[in-house]
C-alpha cells in the first residue's frame, strides 16, 4: 500500500543555479548531491541533486533528463504549504524571490499565492 509521496522532480536548466535558489532563497536542505552516470552520453557534471524543506518527508530532484528540456518553466503543479502565506511571501520577497501571484483568500478557503524559480517554474503556496 502506498503511504506517502517521497520524491518529486523539478525540471531545471542549470543545476547549480537551482541548488543555490532552493537552499539560499527558500531555505531547503540538501539531501543528496552526488555525481550521476546515466551511461554513455551522460553530459559532464550531471549530478543527482535532492533538496527538501527542512524536516519534510518529501524531497525534490533538481534535474532534467535529456529530451525533457521543454518541460522547464510554467506552472509546475507543485503546491507548497506554510503556516502563513502573507508572512511567507514577505520573507520570500525579501530574499529576491519573484512573486507571480500576490497573497489572497482563496474561494475554497485558506490563503493562496504563487512564486517562480529562476527557470520560470511556478509554484503554489497555500495555508488554511
Amino acid at each position: 500500500m502506498i503511504t506517502k509521496a517521497s520524491l518529486g522532480g523539478i525540471y531545471v536548466t542549470d543545476q547549480q543555479r537551482a541548488l543555490d535558489f532552493y537552499t539560499e532563497k527558500l531555505g531547503f536542505e540538501v539531501r543528496t548531491d552526488a555525481p550521476m552516470d546515466m551511461g554513455p552520453g551522460t553530459p559532464a557534471g550531471v549530478r543527482w541533486l535532492e533538496v527538501a524543506p527542512k524536516g519534510a518527508e518529501t524531497s525534490f530532484t533538481l534535474f532534467t533528463p535529456p529530451g525533457m528540456e521543454s518541460r522547464v518553466g510554467g506552472f509546475s503543479n507543485l503546491v507548497f504549504g506554510c503556516d502563513d502565506v502573507q508572512k511567507t511571501v514577505e520573507d520570500l520577497r525579501a530574499t529576491g524571490v519573484e512573486i507571480s501571484e500576490e497573497p489572497h483568500e482563496a474561494p475554497w478557503g485558506g490563503w493562496w499565492a504563487q512564486f517562480k524559480d529562476p527557470d520560470g517554474n511556478e509554484f503554489g503556496l497555500s495555508s488554511s
